[in-house]
């Protein structure tokens, strides 16, 4: 049977105490089919959740890694049905609520544009264009709640009953009268800023994905919605620049995208994706997740699963076209994810290029540390002092004459060259 829901939600930035209160996420299938967020001239079709498109071939078969039915949110490919699709046009149905207890601050307009069309042109970026998000507000003001804040009971790790339950279904109520749920393919709830407390105290954010026991509203469930609070604003005035971050990796796991932070924080993955440090710089996602997306094609992605030596050359992550993925599968569950990271694109924080080898594991649940990046320099302090990126593995890309060894796997990986377009060959030999 599936598994009983729970949230994703944003963590406490790093520099404080970092807590994981409850970070599963999930994962109930969604009956509607997948569609095109229009209503098509022969009847209403419904937009939302559906299986996400994965390029591969019969050749990518050892690398179809997946995780136990327990687990929430697996890192396995391909991604479950239920999620919001991921490629193509992609409807956002945005609101902006407030509370007579906490009115809305300034224009309800002001609220979306720290988030638009930000958001929008980071997954442009990511997807290689793969991905056209469009938010829209049909209700352009502030959408007053009939309950004070508090009366919802909203608070860190709160689950999906019965405050949210309530919240959806008065979000519905007051929304129905000039919105087609049946044209969007997922839900963003902007709150008031000042509902709650402070994003420097605690993160409230949190995604409620694949939800097929959700409100239903139009004759389609409100599956995916995506909840954002507060702002988060660490004083360096960046915000207006890189606040809006919290809504991707929010909207990453209505795509079937898990928690990459643990309790240590940033400390498995670092910066190198945005479903593990959305404060600060900009940060793109990893290869492994954009081959998840379907934002990469089967002859862009490598499985290495034969014994012997091979090579391969990678382009670097945020160029278009070229090989972007080798995969090294160690067994059903687990395996090395190897690409080429540069600064350009949504990597802003990239101070040492090269190639990121990190292990995949579908058997970890969401926020237990699913992919850890290989460090190589381990103990080094990274190379980076921008704020609310994880120093010390800043550095942790390979470059040219740099090998990663597994011993014990029989599992080595050089990088053996770079050329003067940046493209680097990679070796990847296992007994």
């Amino acid at each position: 049977m599936p598994p009983q829901p729970t949230a994703c939600r944003s963590r406490i930035r790093t520099r404080r105490v970092a807590a994981l209160a409850s970070v599963t996420a999930l994962t109930l299938a969604v009956s509607t089919s997948a569609g095109t967020g229009h209503l098509a001239p022969g009847g209403p079709t419904t937009a939302g959740a559906g299986p996400i498109t994965l390029t591969r071939s019969s050749a990518h078969g050892p690398c179809l890694i997946s995780g136990a039915r327990e687990v929430q949110m697996s890192e396995g490919i391909p991604t479950p049905d239920g999620y919001a699709r991921s490629t193509g046009t992609v409807r956002a149905l945005t609101v902006m609520v407030d509370f007579s207890d906490t009115p809305g601050e300034g224009d309800a307009q002001g609220r979306f544009r720290e988030f638009f069309p930000q958001t929008r042109e980071w997954f442009r970026t990511s997807s290689y264009g793969r991905l056209d998000y469009r938010p829209e507000t049909p209700v352009p003001g502030w959408l007053r709640m009939p309950k004070p804040f508090r009366a919802y009971g909203i608070e860190r790790g709160a689950p999906f009953e019965p405050g949210y339950r309530k919240l959806v279904q008065d979000i519905v109520a007051a929304a129905d009268p000039k919105v087609d749920f049946r044209r969007y393919d997922l839900l963003n709830v902007l709150v008031t800023p000042n509902a709650g407390p402070s994003a420097l105290d605690t993160v409230l954010s949190v995604t409620f994905a694949g939800n097929a026991e959700a409100p239903v509203a139009d004759g389609v469930p409100v599956a995916n919605a995506s909840f954002v609070y507060s702002r988060q604003d660490d004083g360096s005035g960046s915000y207006g620049r890189t606040g809006y971050r919290v809504l991707p990796h929010e909207n990453g796991h209505v795509f079937g995208l898990p928690d990459l932070y643990t309790q240590e924080g940033g400390g498995a993955v670092g910066h190198w994706d945005i479903m593990s440090e959305d404060w600060g710089a900009n940060n793109d996602l990893l290869a492994w997740h954009k081959w998840k997306l379907g934002w990469l094609d089967a002859g862009q992605v490598h499985c290495a699963a034969s014994p012997g030596t091979r090579e391969f050359t990678l382009t670097p992550l945020a160029r278009a076209g070229g090989s972007k993925l080798v995969f090294v599968p160690l067994d059903r569950r687990t395996g090395y994810a190897v690409e080429l990271r540069t600064r350009a694109g949504n990597d802003e924080a990239v101070c040492r290029p090269g190639v990121l080898i990190y292990r995949v594991d579908a058997d970890v649940d969401t926020g237990m540390g699913p992919i850890r990046v290989y460090d190589s320099r381990r103990d080094s302090g990274g190379c980076t002092r921008t704020p609310n990126v994880h120093a010390e593995l800043s550095d942790a890309a390979f470059t040219p004459g740099e090998t990663f060894r597994d011993p014990r796997r029989g599992v080595v990986i050089s990088v053996a060259g770079a050329d003067l377009a940046g493209d680097h060959r990679v070796r990847v030999t296992r007994r």
